[in-house]
């Protein structure tokens, strides 16, 4: 098993160096090999019971959308919505045991960064609008869900859901900002990075 995880780890530095120091071939053949070795390692854990294959379906989906932005910009559409699956399969596997205490500050910023994040976008999204609104907008019920299950749980592996979760959302956030409003020097490692670290801490919390 910390075979596995040095591997993961190994193949996701050199992803995350290669989006900031290059060359842009490394970037496209460790980000796949990085997720394929993820979703091993998911396979590896022992899951909680039939929602743990939610985080395996989730892995998939997003090596899908990664797969689907490859192609050329009008296929960007189909890309969103498999990133939009993949954050839905985790907000189903949060949800599974998660306990719907009220714990307001959390939702309260989550909608305070989605509306500065849609202002900062809104004009520049021409037609994708629809689907990028939805992304944002699953992808900040993802971060909910895992916030209440820490909160509510307090465990090792609810800290690691939640700030997988977390790092996922800083990720896309930095994405769209850099992808429709502004980019700057070190936005691909940013965006890399939280990317990575994401995952890695969701499944992860299989192992806690």
């Amino acid at each position: 098993m910390l075979w596995s995880f040095i591997a993961v780890f190994f193949s996701g530095w050199l992803y995350v160096d290669s989006c900031y120091r290059g060359p842009a071939w490394q970037k496209w053949v460790f980000k796949p090999v990085t997720l394929l070795l993820l979703l091993l390692l998911a396979l590896q854990a022992p899951l909680p019971g039939p929602t743990g294959y939610l985080i395996i379906a989730g892995l998939l989906a997003s090596l899908l959308g990664d797969a689907l932005t490859l192609l050329p910009r009008q296929r960007l559409l189909y890309a969103f919505g498999a990133y939009f699956l993949s954050h839905l399969l985790y907000s189903l596997y949060f949800t599974s045991h998660t306990s719907f205490d009220l714990y307001w500050p959390l939702p309260l910023a989550l909608i305070i960064v989605g509306a500065l994040l849609v202002a900062t976008i809104w004009s520049r999204l021409d037609e994708l609008r629809m689907p990028v609104l939805a992304f944002i907008g699953i992808t900040l019920v993802m971060v909910w869900l895992a916030g209440a299950n820490y909160f509510s749980r307090n465990t090792a592996a609810s800290l690691s859901e939640y700030l997988g979760a977390g790092l996922l959302l800083l990720g896309n956030v930095v994405w769209l900002i850099s992808q429709y409003r502004r980019r700057f020097s070190v936005d691909s490692a940013i965006v890399a990075a939280c990317y990575f670290g994401g995952h890695f801490l969701i499944v992860r919390s299989l192992f806690i």
